[in-house]
């Protein structure tokens, strides 16, 4: 699936760092919506319920970001770059997370030690699962502690099985019409199961569905990426694209598909466009800013959902009416958090990981997700 099949690929496609940064901020909006109880349009509010489907997004890209970046690795060395390629993950998605959970542990013992009872959210008895990033492998039956990281879990799950994916990936070159019936019928069996389940929305039941979830879309990206690589330049996949990611949204919006169904296959068309997209001369998603604030999502991700508990407890009165100015401050200090914690956990906390057990790191492209 990979045209070079020898070292990692230089390319730097900022509207995809950008659209991952614009991604972790309807996540944001998810989980504050209730603080703007009657202040906002409903076609607002309605948006902001849907802000669950970011993490598709980030399912897809992070398929893609890692098919690109690694798969000549595992061309080259096979099964052998497995180990490499796990620990340059965890470097990656664990110190941050540790952080996080240090807090929370703290936040919880306090509520403990000053009389009042310790939420149900906090159970100690998981909290080996969540030390661990396997809470979401089927194991608990609700999110709890720090709600986003769920998705941090089925990741870690998507890495330990990449290497084996990519075993039987690289052996041949995938025709495009192969990767896009594959993309489809991906797409479809999702929605299939999703559908045996139970489930009407891809937000439905996390702890029972969210791994499944996050495999085939992540399996999706990598398909994606292989479509992306072989067609560059090409101007008919871009128009094709353009018409498939309109046909299904119209589809869902008038309710004839099943967001279940509709909209893993439209993100992955969608994560193709944003490639493509890179190259498009004023892109605002390729904007330093937009860049920089993707740079930093993986912290707003991970660690806006606890600060708002805090937040709300030092200034929030009723969390069904917050103030605009009160509500305009934690959107500000989430942005200061999330740079902090970008640069004095996530960068050096990486950097120390890798720097225990780790060969020099190889080029890579910067969507490292």
């Amino acid at each position: 699936m990979t045209e070079n099949r020898t070292a990692p690929v230089k390319v730097q496609l900022d509207a995809l760092t950008g659209a991952r940064g614009l991604a972790a901020w309807f996540v944001v909006f998810y989980h504050v919506r209730s603080a703007f109880s009657g202040a906002l349009p409903d076609w607002v509010m309605a948006s902001f319920a849907k802000g669950y489907l970011a993490v598709d997004l980030f399912f897809v890209l992070s398929g893609f970001v890692m098919w690109l970046t690694y798969a000549p690795k595992f061309a080259r060395d096979g099964l052998a770059a497995a180990p490499d390629f796990l620990k340059r993950r965890i470097a990656r998605i664990y110190p941050l997370h540790f952080v996080v959970m240090l807090a929370m542990i703290a936040f919880a013992l306090m509520l403990e030690a000053t009389g009042r009872p310790t939420l149900p959210h906090y159970p100690w008895t998981e909290l080996p699962l969540h030390l661990l990033l396997i809470q979401n492998w089927g194991f608990t039956q609700e999110l709890r502690w720090n709600d986003p990281a769920w998705s941090i879990s089925t990741e870690l799950a998507a890495y330990i099985l990449l290497p084996f994916a990519a075993h039987l990936l690289v052996r041949r070159q995938w025709s495009v019409p192969f990767l896009a019936s594959g993309v489809i019928l991906l797409g479809l069996t999702l929605g299939a199961l999703l559908d045996w389940r139970g489930a009407a929305t891809l937000g439905e039941a996390i702890p029972q569905n969210g791994l499944l979830r996050c495999l085939v879309e992540f399996l999706m990206g990598i398909c994606i990426c292989g479509i992306w690589q072989q067609t560059h330049g090409q101007r008919a996949p871009v128009l094709m694209a353009f018409a498939v990611v309109i046909a299904l949204a119209a589809a869902w919006g008038m309710g004839f598909l099943e967001e279940t169904y509709a909209l893993p296959t439209l993100f992955a068309v969608a994560v193709f466009l944003l490639a493509r997209s890179s190259e498009w001369a004023g892109n605002p998603l390729s904007s330093r800013l937009a860049v920089y604030v993707g740079d930093i999502s993986y912290s707003t991700y991970l660690v806006h959902f606890f600060f708002w508990v805090v937040f709300k407890i030092l200034f929030v009165e009723d969390p069904n009416q917050v103030p605009w100015p009160i509500m305009a401050l934690f959107f500000a200090m989430t942005m200061a958090l999330s740079a902090f914690f970008y640069h004095l956990v996530e960068l050096p906390g990486r950097t120390w990981l890798q720097a225990l057990s780790l060969k020099p790191r190889p080029p890579a492209v910067r969507q490292d997700a």
